[in-house]
């Protein structure tokens, strides 16, 4: 059985309030903490990925940031 995850590294993140909520909503459907349930995203990306829209959600996404002047 492999060792129990270790949750070593610590970044500052901004997030949508959409971003949010699905976090929060995924975190208490799998019965992880936040921190567990993002990690678990980042390390399954590429399993969780569907390559046909990801590139059109994207660049849905960035068109909506603010553009820095």
């Amino acid at each position: 059985m492999p060792p129990p995850p270790r949750l070593t590294r610590h970044f500052p993140a901004k997030m949508t309030d959409a971003g949010y909520r699905q976090l929060r909503a995924f975190a208490a459907q799998s019965g992880l903490t936040e921190d567990e349930a993002l990690s678990f995203v980042f390390e399954n990306l590429s399993g969780l990925l569907d390559d046909a829209t990801l590139t059109h959600r994207l660049a849905g996404f960035k068109d909506r940031l603010p553009q820095a002047d």
